[in-house]
């Protein structure tokens, strides 16, 4: 049950195009009955709130009604340029602090295989 509650939440959900905060988060699902508690990384991102609690508060309403807790681990931007087929991930979040990058790009690049994908620690 664990695990499929877990396999029901998109590993990326990112806006279409354009430059945006997004925050790396680890999902946790309840506690299974030998005291494990299964989890993973997901990777939120959209312009719709001007900080990266905005994006990680939506995706906690969310994840709550399915009875899943939340960690965010960090944030940064993501430059999404679909004509060119290219991501870029950088930067950190001043509240949740820097994620890791390579996380992050590592779950993009299984959601947008035929894409360019980079990450550097530079810029905001």
């Amino acid at each position: 049950m664990s695990s499929e509650l877990l396999n029901s939440v998109p590993d990326v959900e990112i806006d279409p195009e354009g430059t945006f905060k997004y925050v790396l988060i680890r999902v946790y699902a309840p506690q299974t009955k030998d005291g494990n508690e299964p989890s993973k990384m997901i990777v939120r991102g959209n312009s719709r709130g001007p900080y990266h609690a905005d994006i990680y508060d939506e995706t906690v309403q969310k994840l709550s009604k399915l009875k899943l807790d939340t960690e965010c681990v960090g944030g940064g931007r993501i430059q999404h340029t679909p004509e060119s087929k290219f991501i870029k991930v950088y930067g950190y979040s001043q509240g949740f602090g820097k994620a890791d990058h390579e996380v992050a790009v590592s779950l993009l690049k299984v959601v947008y295989p035929d894409y360019n994908i980079t990450w550097t620690d530079d810029g905001y």
